[in-house]
């Protein structure tokens, strides 16, 4: 069982949220801004072209993992794109 120092204030999180933010409730830290905004672009984005959201429940949990997987399988495919490409650009010393 959590003791009750263990367990985070909801004013906690408050406190901690106004440090990161300016005075118009913008997160301070632009990398963070930055990709919290791609993902509502994505979101976006796969509304218009799927017209649902990830909300879904037409999928069950194996539809969801094939999804996933194959995702990253694209990820290891465009890494791997990457490594070539410094290669080429900054070939290492043998």
């Amino acid at each position: 069982m959590d003791s009750p120092s263990s367990i985070p204030s909801p004013f906690a999180s408050i406190a901690i949220e106004q440090q990161f933010t300016d005075d118009r409730g913008y997160h301070k830290d632009t990398v963070v801004s930055a990709i919290v905004e791609q993902f509502i672009d994505r979101s976006r984005l796969g509304m218009a072209k799927y017209g649902t959201t990830l909300d879904r429940d037409d999928l069950d949990i194996i539809d969801w993992i094939e999804h996933s997987k194959q995702e990253a399988m694209d990820f290891v495919l465009y890494l791997e794109r990457l490594k070539r490409e410094c290669q080429r650009r900054f070939p290492q010393p043998k």
